[in-house]
């Protein structure tokens, strides 16, 4: 017991007190014990603490040796132990404040508490006479500032039960005095000099003093803050002091040698040193630790320390000490029952541990995942929807998943879920509804019309040679553009489980000339995570004209958006800052399974890495880094004909077929690994040659071609690797029995956040920004970015930016433009109005006139992960699985494949106003079963499912709806040649051909114009 503990503060005042000259012992019992740390326990501290000494600096183990040759006289109990014992006793340290925990440390009373481990012996406590430890008390103040327990007693009443201790201490001038001079500065709880205050005996005859010395530690942090502006330095010096090297303190025994001037039971009296000089019996070494190890502080906490656990021949001495007897058996069983931890004294000391770190498990902040979410349209008006892929790799959907019971095309949702992380960076929890509370808001808009056209990506050298990027919809007055163009329905907010359908939920206010247009509704899942759902794909003219190019319809809106999602968060009352996420609304995936050889994914990580802002691996995974390539380019073999031809199964380059042989580090498989990756596409090497992999365009394309950007190349950061790859310096981690994670759950919990950024993003586009599928050129700038993957939200305070009638490529990229902080809206803008009309375009084998190659509707391509150009149809995969059939049928079937876009008229513009109308009726390329029978056949495939245009009339069987790109204002004798040369060439005579003009392919001006 040191000083008094905090006032009681229950309104029923405390209960009646024995008398401190009668029972101190008994009243400072139930001062410290029942009103002190009962209260605290009764207000909800946990764990709780000692009612004295409980602000912790930290806990050390340790060891206290004697010299072999100790006097004969000084050999007595614990010493003659530690002598006899090799390498002493084992010893573990407690290093405290009399304070609370969240006050400074400045100038406070030091205690640090010994215990000691080995001792022989029966013990005075009471319930602990067996056990073989032994305790010693320490303050860094040489004198008690009372004399005795009614001293003690009432001067803790006084604190306690009064509430007046400044008269206490106005009457006693000595206790005031020594508090005050107890107020001392200490640089560190290893420099401290200790005494235990009171006597205690040594032997049946002889009393003294116990003194801790220090001998020497290592020096202090010369980093470290200044202990008037940091509250917790001791245990900062401490924990550095320990890590660096370790500490020592000399034991020394003060005996009595003057009964009267060295009393026995008037403890604020000092016993000189120069009437008895310490003598020093033994050293107790802390050795180099890490004190914040795991469990260590917990086990020092749970220590009892206690004067009287120790041999008959250390017994304490005086009044105080008697009253200790009591009081600190009852707080030490009171607090040990409270949390749970075992009243009985430890065995054998805690050896030394190298345990893994303690896992920081306190939330400082949270981030919402994934951070740039992907919903589509579909124009079911049912309840369906499936969700966006929550994994990289996640097992196909049952047949017929994409379409509602009326054969519409459902909405792919996209779901939120909110990590917390500790102040390491790490994820410790999702937070649900089930452990937080969550209140999700979001704000999406559509600005494509009050934007700039679409001409070409705009930070590349061909944007030189393209048409001014002029706004959209240029006779709509400037002070009347956002109202009439900017579809802005404002904020949603949600909160709670399972919430839908309410009309508070829906972005059904925002107007298009007036007229209001549906982006969306908010949904919660059975936690509380968020489900988003974007519009239903309707898009129209707001005066009634057709759709006449493939990006820039003025007048027309369509019903996809984009915005920021951001959620308020408090974990038991306490707010928790969140990072918000991105929501997209992106054109259908009629190809859900599939992704492109470059990703969105791959592409951002690619600028992160290049930046500096994210790590290239150190090691190349095949798995992880080429075999996501590799197969790329072989299951676009279901949605393009001539791909298929190369990459498909039992094609010229299956590369599948040769996973064993890829995989392989080994030098005998060098060259088959060069030779693939010299195939894939080097502006550098190849120029503008269309035979480089992979057989896609890019955003330079231009019939006819004028730039290395015709056709896309791989990311930097995916051509090095294959190319260490290609070396042999990689990891051959490939196990062909492997099943990657089906849902998140599966997923170990650390890469739980990343695996949603992730997957969002591989299943978006990076093939040709023309302008792009999901999202286009702008994504690859680092800029855009608050952190790797994640949208840079602008001040909503500051004002959308004018740039002018034309968005010029300086503009574009200037400082501060619109590559900088987003708004809603400002991901989307980029792309085409509407999205139908780019989509229908974005097919493959440009012909562009007669006598100007060979004709081959089927390479290059655009977008055919998501835009299939040729699929194997449902009347020929039944071909392919009738094993009554001759062999050859079905080989051929199998070979056979349909152009998707064949239910939709031929001419040009007649095709893009029906896709506006009807794509929601087109088939999507979904997993089935294949045949068993023939290894010639493979045993699964991909199948146009779930066309549901009506059955008759049917387009030509070998429909191909070949277009021929003629020149805007070329000779009409020239448009007739390309048409019979086209229908000449053609393999089917039921094979449908046009001539005309097709501006997605006419980007650029001839050099020199």
């Amino acid at each position: 017991m040191t000083r008094t503990p905090e006032p009681f503060d229950d309104a029923a005042g405390p209960p009646p007190l024995p008398g401190c000259a009668e029972d101190p012992a008994g009243a400072l019992k139930q001062m410290f014990v029942d009103l002190t740390q009962g209260a605290r326990t009764a207000r909800g501290q946990d764990p709780v603490k000692r009612p004295v000494f409980l602000k912790p600096h930290g806990v050390a183990r340790g060891a206290l040796t004697v010299a072999e040759d100790l006097p004969a006289d000084l050999r007595v109990g614990f010493l003659e132990a530690a002598r006899t014992r090799p390498g002493g006793l084992d010893a573990w340290v407690r290093f405290s404040s009399d304070t609370v925990p969240g006050s400074p440390d400045l100038r406070t009373t030091l205690g640090i508490g010994v215990k000691l481990f080995g001792v022989p012996g029966q013990k005075l406590l009471e319930g602990y006479a067996e056990a073989g430890t032994q305790d010693l008390l320490l303050q860094n103040h040489d004198v008690f500032f009372v004399d005795t327990a009614q001293d003690m007693c009432e001067f803790t009443r006084a604190g306690v039960v009064d509430g007046d201790v400044d008269r206490y201490l106005a009457a006693h001038p000595v206790t005031a005095e020594i508090l005050a001079a107890m107020a001392a500065f200490e640089a560190s709880a290893l420099t401290a000099a200790y005494w235990s205050v009171l006597p205690y005996a040594f032997g049946p005859d002889r009393f003294v003093k116990y003194k801790l010395v220090p001998a020497g530690c290592e020096p202090a942090d010369p980093g470290a803050t200044p202990p008037d502006e940091d509250p917790g330095y001791l245990a900062a010096d401490l924990a550095h002091r320990l890590a660096a090297g370790p500490a020592a303190f000399d034991l020394m025994l003060q005996f009595r040698t003057d009964a009267e001037a060295m009393p026995l039971d008037r403890a604020t009296v000092r016993w000189e040193e120069s009437a008895s000089p310490p003598v020093r019996v033994a050293r107790l070494t802390l050795p180099q630790q890490d004190v914040s190890a795991r469990g260590q502080a917990a086990y020092g906490e749970n220590l009892a320390f206690n004067p009287w656990h120790c041999l008959a021949e250390h017994r304490p001495v005086g009044s105080i000490s008697d009253a200790r007897r009591t009081v600190y058996p009852a707080s030490a069983e009171q607090r040990r029952d409270v949390n749970g931890v075992p009243t009985a004294e430890p065995g054998p000391a805690r050896p030394q541990l190298t345990p893994p770190p303690a896992r920081d498990t306190r939330i400082v902040r949270a981030a919402v995942h994934p951070a740039i979410g992907i919903a589509r349209v579909g124009d079911s008006t049912m309840d369906d929807f499936v969700l966006a892929p929550e994994v990289d790799d996640p097992p196909p959907l049952p047949v017929g998943s994409y379409k509602d019971v009326t054969g519409a095309l459902k909405r792919q949702a996209v779901r939120f879920r909110v990590y917390g992380y500790n102040a390491a960076g790490e994820p410790v929890a999702e937070l649900t509804a089930d452990n937080a509370d969550l209140r999700w808001k979001v704000h999406v808009v559509n600005s494509k019309a009050a934007w700039y056209q679409f001409q070409i990506a705009l930070d590349i050298p061909e944007a030189a040679q393209a048409d001014p990027s002029n706004l959209r919809n240029p006779t709509v007055p400037a002070d009347r553009r956002k109202d009439l163009l900017v579809i802005d329905p404002g904020p949603r907010w949600v909160r709670g489980r399972n919430r839908s359908g309410r009309p508070e939920y829906a972005f059904d206010t925002g107007t298009f000339m007036g007229e209001p247009v549906y982006l969306g509704e908010l949904r919660t899942d059975d936690s509380g995570r968020l489900v988003f759902l974007g519009g239903r794909g309707a898009s129209a003219s707001a005066d009634g004209k057709p759709a006449d190019t493939f990006a820039n319809n003025d007048g027309w809106h369509d019903d996809v958006s984009d915005g920021p999602v951001t959620a308020e968060v408090s974990i038991g009352g306490r707010p928790i800052p969140v990072e918000p996420a991105w929501v997209v609304t992106a054109p259908p995936s009629y190809a859900p399974e599939l992704t492109s050889v470059r990703t969105m994914y791959d592409l951002v990580r690619d600028a992160f890495v290049t930046e500096g802002r994210l790590p290239e691996p150190a090691k190349v995974s095949f798995t992880r880094d080429v075999l996501p390539v590799l197969r790329a380019l072989c299951e676009l073999q279901w949605v393009n004909k001539g791909l298929a031809v190369q990459f498909g199964f039992d094609g010229r380059e299956d590369l599948l077929a040769r996973l064993d042989d890829l995989s392989d580090p080994s030098p005998a498989r060098r060259e088959l690994r060069r030779q693939a990756w010299l195939a894939v596409r080097d502006y550098d090497r190849d120029g503008m040659s269309p035979v480089p992999w992979p057989a896609v365009y890019g955003d330079a394309m231009n019939i006819p071609p004028q730039s290395v950007r015709q056709h896309v190349t791989l990311s930097a950061l995916q051509r090095r690797l294959l190319q260490r790859w290609a070396d042999g310096d990689f990891t051959d981690d490939y196990d062909p029995h492997a099943t990657p994670p089906a849902t998140l759950d599966d997923v170990p919990f650390a890469d739980r956040p990343a695996t949603l950024d992730r997957a969002a993003l591989s299943f978006c586009l990076a093939d040709a920004f023309h302008p792009g599928c999901e999202l286009t050129w702008p994504m690859r700038h680092t800029t855009m970015y608050s952190a790797p993957f994640r949208i840079r939200p602008r001040d909503p305070d500051k004002p959308d930016p004018s740039y002018g009638p034309t968005l010029t490529p300086e503009l574009a990229l200037s400082f501060d433009g619109p590559l900088y902080g987003q708004a809603p809206g400002d991901l989307t803008r980029w792309m085409a109005v509407p999205w139908q009309t780019d989509t229908a375009s974005c097919r493959a084998g440009y012909e562009y006139g007669s006598g100007l190659g060979p004709y081959d509707p089927y390479l290059p391509t655009f977008w055919p992960a998501r835009v299939p150009n040729h699929v194997l149809a449902e009347e020929d995969y039944e071909v392919v699985l009738d094993t009554a059939r001759p062999l050859a049928d079905r080989l051929a079937a199998f070979g056979r494949r349909r152009t998707w876009l064949r239910w939709l008229p031929a001419p040009y513009l007649e095709n893009i106003n029906a896709m506006v109308r009807d794509f929601g009726k087109l088939g999507v390329v979904e997993r089935r079963p294949g045949p068993t029978d023939d290894p010639r056949l493979p045993s699964e495939v991909l199948v146009e499912s779930e066309v549901t245009f009506p059955r008759e009339p049917a387009p030509p069987a070998g429909r191909s709806l070949v277009t021929v790109h003629v020149d805007a204002g070329a000779d009409p004798v020239l448009g007739a040649a390309a048409l019979a040369s086209a229908a000449t060439l053609a393999e089917a005579p039921d094979e449908e051909v046009s001539v005309g003009f097709i501006d997605k392919v006419k980007r650029l001006r001839p050099p020199g114009r």
